[in-house]
């Protein structure tokens, strides 16, 4: 639906911090015709008898903050966007614009199905934990075929927040080799070339960067391809060198995630970012800096890699996403995005969602279980390498192998709730023992169960398997594998050869929310009197890296802003705050954060999207709100 005029509004009496970075001042904003008009004390108010001023709307923001709205620059919104256009999860933190098409997945040439594929199906399910009738959904309306196509219909859905497309190499891959191909065997030159040219119509086209993708674990979701890693994986260093050279040439950014296993092979892929040895910088965004609990070195190299790649001696223009909160990873049984790094736990996440016994059939092969108890054992005790590294905290896998970091949300057992499962192991083996009795019946029933897997074994590999065995996805359990430490995260969010990102919003329903990020990191940000140098994080500088129109607060820009209280922002417990809610859209469960209090309005190009805990009726049916972004300068940063 065509959306009216936007309304002639007056803010007054806000603190203004206008994403420059310098400091705040307090001011009246006039905003009309969807873009802001004047900026000054005292400013007068709409004559509301006025026929160019009727329904104007004055907000009185004494003690609030006024700034731009917050950019959240690695999203997966692009597959909501063809569901729920009005993106709430983002609209109601204050997030005004959206990058998508992250980590070498999109929507930029449709479906893409042929030969009885389902590419964004097989793609998406396992990387980004998205159920899979969710992502038939999708493609069924991703009728388009052309990477100008998909811009143009961006352009008549009625968008929440803006919305900034990548161009995808997965995606790219598929449209050239078919996906079959693209996972089995090298393009050769003529694809390469198809590649190319695709890639820079894209560049023409406005897109604002390419996404590539390394991370070991990502692999595809439908037979027979369950084993194989997603299309971008398969890229040679020659192959991402001369796509990469395209977006260079055109100044946009390229997006990737490393190779994390290979530290040379990363150091070498981020080189293409430097200047010295390519002519030309190379706009590069990685993530993510992030502080591992099992391995303390992948922040310290991060930090390294960040100063080297941006030195005067590379001139690269280098920033690793850093995320502004604990990194909690919830899961549903064994299903959760951190068992795709171990391969025993891979094997869990094979079957589709629903299919329980194809998951109890691999829980109970005892050449599986000698595999898993392996995995769980390994440098544990003893002398050896893996036992050298657990002290170090060098280990491989990200996921944590000590039950008692593992807290239950919910199980078929009342009581289990709120506990870690390295009690509930000690209170599951006391029972056994006769030295405890169970606190219920159902937790005497569930305790017999798992008695019965186990088939007389008491180790914590066995109280795993037999849990898991019995309970499945009824088990919800969450981690915190990373960024536990307040300090470190204070300073790799506000360390400037990084940008606050990795949020990650849209995707991995049901394991992660971070949704609230750029609120998080206003919060460490006050805390540390660094609110216009982090306000100037959120907006400008990242809307000048990806090259976009947005990020600012000055006479003329268009009006997308976003009011804070910071009494309720100081006050504001994100961990507290998070929520399983039923998507109707989707017809599924999301974990969601809920900031409400913190954000008083959000204003997305002069049009009320939120105000006062509510949204607007008219966000996700009328257009007018947000738009598709494209590249329209590319600033040096």
């Amino acid at each position: 639906m065509t959306a009216s005029p936007p309304p002639h509004l007056l803010i007054r009496g806000a603190r203004i911090y206008d994403g420059t970075g310098g400091p705040s001042f307090i001011a009246d904003v006039r905003v009309a015709g969807g873009v802001i008009t004047e900026i000054g004390p005292d400013l007068a108010a709409p004559d509301l008898a006025a026929p160019d001023d009727m329904g104007a709307t004055i907000i009185e923001a004494q003690g609030r903050w006024l700034m731009p709205g917050l950019l959240d620059i690695h999203t997966h919104f692009d597959l909501e966007a063809e569901i729920a256009p009005a993106l709430p999860e983002a609209v109601r933190h204050g997030t005004t614009t959206v990058v998508v098409a992250n980590c070498s997945l999109g929507l930029a040439y449709g479906h893409q199905r042929r030969d009885g594929q389902d590419p964004v199906v097989d793609c998406f399910a396992r990387v980004e934990n998205i159920p899979k009738p969710i992502l038939k959904a999708v493609a069924d309306k991703a009728i388009w075929q052309t990477s100008a196509d998909y811009l143009a219909h961006l352009e008549q859905l009625p968008l929440g927040p803006n919305m900034v497309p990548l161009l995808p190499h997965s995606m790219l891959r598929i449209e050239v080799m078919g996906l079959h191909n693209s996972i089995s065997r090298d393009p050769d030159d003529a694809e390469i070339a198809k590649m190319e040219a695709l890639l820079q119509k894209a560049m023409a086209e406005g897109y604002a960067g390419f996404s590539t993708d390394a991370l070991p674990f990502h692999y595809l979701a439908n037979r027979p391809h369950e084993r194989s890693r997603i299309p971008a994986q398969y890229g040679r260093f020659a192959e991402l060198r001369r796509l990469t050279d395209i977006v260079r040439a055109h100044q946009r950014v390229w997006q990737a995630t490393p190779p994390k296993d290979r530290p040379l092979e990363v150091l070498r892929t981020f080189f293409l970012s430097s200047g010295r040895f390519y002519g030309k910088p190379l706009k590069l965004t990685a993530v993510a800096a992030i502080d591992v609990a099992s391995n303390k070195g992948l922040v310290v190299l991060a930090r390294l890699m960040a100063r080297l790649l941006n030195s005067r001696f590379v001139r690269g223009s280098f920033r690793m996403q850093a995320l502004a909160a604990p990194f909690r990873v919830w899961a549903e049984g064994p299903l959760t995005p951190l068992a795709e790094e171990i391969p025993s736990l891979r094997r869990l996440n094979e079957p589709d969602l629903d299919d329980r016994a194809a998951r109890r059939a691999i829980l109970a092969d005892p050449h599986w279980q000698a595999e898993f108890r392996a995995m769980w054992r390994a440098g544990k005790s003893g002398v050896s390498f893996a036992r050298l590294k657990r002290i170090l905290r060098r280990e491989d896998y990200a996921i944590s192998r000590n039950l008692a970091d593992m807290e239950i949300d919910y199980a078929p057992v009342a009581e289990w709730a709120g506990r870690d499962m390295g009690s509930l192991y000690r209170h599951w083996r006391a029972v056994g023992a006769g030295e405890d009795q169970a606190r219920s019946e159902a937790e005497a029933e569930a305790f017999t169960a798992l008695d019965d897997l186990a088939s007389g074994a008491r180790d914590e590999a066995a109280f795993l398997i037999a849990l898991l065995a019995h309970c499945d996805t009824d088990l919800c359990w969450s981690i915190v594998s990373a960024n536990r430490d307040p300090k470190v995260v204070r300073d790799l969010v506000m360390d400037p050869l990084f940008l606050p990102g990795f949020n990650d919003s849209g995707a991995h329903l049901t394991n992660m929310a971070f949704y609230d990020g750029n609120l998080r990191a206003l919060k460490i940000a006050q805390a540390e009197n660094a609110v216009a140098y982090t306000v100037a994080r959120l907006t400008r500088e990242p809307a000048d890296f990806f090259g976009i129109d947005a990020g600012r607060l000055e006479k003329g820009a268009r009006a997308d802003l976003v009011l804070i209280n910071p009494e309720a922002l100081a006050a504001y417990e994100s961990e507290a705050h998070n929520q399983l809610i039923q998507r109707p859209e989707f017809g599924y469960h999301q974990r969601v954060n809920r900031s409400d209090g913190v954000v008083d309005l959000v204003l997305i190009n002069g049009r009320v999207a939120w105000r006062d805990g509510h949204f607007s009726p008219q966000l996700g049916k009328d257009q007018g709100y947000g738009r598709c972004l494209r590249a329209v300068s590319a600033k040096a940063v």
